[in-house]
């Protein structure tokens, strides 16, 4: 985790990200970018557009602004890591992702109010279409965590032939953390299976991937993501280890993602990946 880009808009959970990321950037010895997007009105009558151009000097204004606040935000919490000032227009969900892939970031850092109700149906997070579309890790914060990372939590759904790569990446995140991993099924009246038989196929997925310093759960609960909030709250997980398919279109409103779900709704740090195709989602 040399690259680590850190979306900020100077709200109390970008800077949480922020510091986060620097815990993180000094333990790597790695690079901070600090993003900020400043999304403008997009017109579309012709008419109108001349009249609101805008002018190259609001615009260096507006990115003059952003780069005093970056500076003040940097002095404050300076740990002596490498941060790197950029600001951009346009969308910011995709600007994020845009700035990621050219600059070979290595994860995403970003903090999250989350959203509910009829927002997180229609509109939803800037953090949550992020985590839909990157090709890169994103780990998703609300509140400061003063680490280290200790105990990781990491849902599965124990398919063995498909979760290879994203298993491996989790593998990574463990190492680089030196943390306890947690391996979790939640077990609900939709998928539910004997605890018997569930714990045997844990220990399987466990040996199969040659897991260390590691515990196997059963969690039984009514709903999955519900599951997931309440098993990281009963061992006081540090951070929840998540894949995403990134449905889009019309297949995300109609099915919905489990890991976009808990970002919205946890008040822990969560870290997700997003799975090939073919791969099958957490």
């Amino acid at each position: 985790m040399k690259k680590i880009l850190v979306p900020c808009d100077f709200s109390k959970t970008a800077i949480n990200a922020f510091r986060f990321a620097l815990d993180i950037a000094s333990q790597s010895k790695g690079t901070v970018y600090l993003l900020h997007v400043i999304e403008l009105p997009v017109i579309h009558d012709p008419v109108i557009m001349p009249v609101v151009t805008f002018e190259q000097d609001l615009l260096k204004d507006l990115r003059e602004k952003a780069t005093k606040e970056f500076d003040k935000l940097i002095s404050k919490y300076d740990q002596g890591v490498k941060v790197s000032k950029n600001v951009e227009f346009g969308s910011p969900a995709r600007m994020i992702n845009d700035f990621a892939n050219k600059n070979s970031v290595d994860l995403v850092v970003m903090g999250s109010h989350g959203a509910t109700g009829l927002r997180e149906i229609f509109v939803g997070s800037n953090a949550e279409k992020v985590v839909r579309n990157s090709s890169i890790p994103v780990l998703v914060t609300k509140n400061y965590y003063k680490g280290p990372v200790k105990d990781i939590v990491f849902p599965n759904t124990l398919d063995l032939e498909k979760m290879q790569d994203f298993t491996m990446k989790v593998k990574a995140l463990q190492a680089f953390f030196k943390a306890k991993i947690h391996i979790v099924y939640i077990n609900t009246p939709t998928n539910f299976t004997a605890d018997t038989v569930t714990l045997s196929r844990l220990k399987d997925f466990a040996k199969k991937f040659m897991f260390q310093d590691f515990t196997v759960n059963i969690f039984n609960h009514q709903f999955e993501e519900d599951g997931i909030i309440e098993f990281t709250k009963s061992i006081k997980g540090d951070l929840i280890a998540m894949g995403t398919h990134g449905r889009k279109g019309i297949s995300h409103l109609i099915n919905g993602s489990l890991a976009e779900n808990v970002v919205n709704h946890t008040q822990s740090a969560i870290w997700t990946y997003n799975l090939k195709p073919e791969a099958n989602p957490v």
